[in-house]
């Protein structure tokens, strides 16, 4: 029988699953809205929050719905589809993109602005990235202590930082909002729908969910349908917070214009944001919650990653995928933060409409008999502009893709998708209604009813 747990316990469970939404991208993305949005930023959040904090819940219950598990929801399209997916969706938050970015991250925000000699820059990153990562090794060894180490201990210390800089913001503005760059001129709510890609925390919905499974059967809750009511009130207490921080940050960028001058990313932002509010303290102040988020998002993403890995190859271990995956992360940390979010953008532009298609599928499930046809439909309309869209981030042909597929409605503004999912969805139906395909429904405890 599964234990009733106290609200001071279920808070505590909340608090870990933000810490680890919480990382790199949450603080920094939100702030450049901010500066660049100028007198549109609210516009320009309205469409960043969608992406960035309202689909994580609404992922957090499809995930739920699904199955639990990426794997079992993505195979609702097919086995295949799901491996392929499911894979990129690891590696990618991962030890590819996320470990290292968060890494560099932390060593240019935290560490770099305290070094004296900038001669031995890459020795400094190695040596700092190793034992960043060794850290997260050890902090990730055994997962049934992430509530403790995560949600009592180190969420509470980088929220208290945050609040006192962003209530600092508040009482003692840096300046006037100013006004809006190019780019925030027109197409202001569609630009930071986009935006919000980069905070990757649907992504992270879909990657978090095996390891926070995992964890809260370590208190005792193992029915799923528990296990689903505990994931969805965690997430609205993540939800919460998300919300909070990222209206602050944005308020932080749009405020900051006139006091630093604009800057070229979000991390530079923030730690000269800190400055103007706080003078030298401020740097120290902003440097520990940088380092705080960043081993909470390393953290989780290290531990589900290995968690995943193990499910598929379970001959190799959980602990030494931790290993393998850190030495992975450590390598592609040491190429430098520019040479990262370089592969960032055609990553983010592939699997995003893709996950996005899958939440808006599992919530309609019962409306079209969750038939396979429709899913596979909707996911080849999604994924055809979606790849288009990864082609031309990463320079390959861009004005060629454009000329052959302009026609697309939404295509120049990086959301054709939207458009050919529909027409895939559509056909998908038609299809399946004409081979009577059988019904495969779902409950609110996310089981199949045949």
């Amino acid at each position: 029988m599964d234990k009733k747990l106290p609200f001071s316990q279920v808070l505590a469970i909340g608090l870990m699953l933000f810490s680890m939404f919480l990382g790199a991208g949450n603080v920094i993305f939100a702030p450049m809205v901010g500066q660049q949005a100028g007198t549109n930023v609210w516009i320009a959040m309205a469409g960043f929050l969608i992406t960035g904090v309202g689909l994580v819940l609404l992922a957090i219950v499809a995930l739920t719905r699904g199955g639990g598990t990426v794997e079992r929801l993505a195979g609702r399209v097919s086995p295949l589809f799901a491996t392929i997916f499911s894979i990129l969706l690891f590696l990618s938050l991962g030890p590819i993109y996320v470990i290292p970015r968060t890494t560099s991250v932390v060593y240019e925000i935290a560490v770099n602005p305290l070094v004296q000699n900038k001669s031995n820059t890459s020795l400094y990153l190695f040596t700092f990235s190793a034992l960043f990562i060794i850290l997260t090794i050890y902090l990730s060894w055994n997962t049934s202590k992430f509530v403790d180490r995560l949600g009592k201990i180190i969420t509470p210390i980088f929220s208290i930082l945050l609040i006192v800089l962003i209530a600092k913001s508040f009482i003692t503005p840096m300046g006037r909002i100013g006004e809006p760059q190019k780019d925030y001129l027109s197409g202001v709510f569609i630009k930071g729908f986009t935006q919000g890609y980069y905070t990757m925390d649907v992504l992270a919905a879909f990657v978090f969910g095996g390891i926070f499974i995992k964890t809260i059967s370590s208190l005792g809750i193992h029915s799923e349908k528990e296990v689903s009511k505990l994931f969805i009130k965690a997430g609205l207490i993540t939800i919460i917070g998300l919300v909070a921080l990222q209206m602050s940050m944005a308020w932080i960028g749009a405020t900051s214009v006139e006091a630093i001058g604009f800057k070229e990313n979000g991390g530079e932002l923030l730690a000269q944001s800190a400055m103007a509010l706080f003078g030298q303290v401020g740097i120290y102040m902003i440097g520990t919650v940088i380092f705080l988020t960043g081993i909470t998002t390393n953290v989780a993403c290290l531990a589900a990653v290995a968690e995943y890995f193990e499910r598929i190859v379970p001959s190799v271990s959980y602990k030494k995928w931790l290993i393998i995956f850190s030495a992975l992360s450590l390598i592609i940390t040491n190429f430098g933060l520019n040479t990262i979010l370089t592969l960032a953008s055609p990553i983010l532009l592939l699997l995003y409409p893709l996950a996005i298609a899958l939440i808006a599928l599992i919530f309609a499930n019962n409306l079209f008999n969750g038939h396979k046809t429709v899913y596979s439909a909707t996911m080849i309309g999604v994924g055809f502009v979606a790849i288009l869209d990864a082609l031309k981030e990463a320079n390959i042909a861009p004005e060629t893709i454009n000329h052959v597929f302009g026609f697309i409605p939404l295509f120049t503004n990086g959301t054709g998708w939207i458009v050919t999912g529909i027409i895939g969805f559509l056909m998908g139906l038609f299809i399946a209604k004409a081979r009577k395909e059988p019904a495969i429904l779902i409950d609110i405890a996310g089981q199949k009813i045949n």
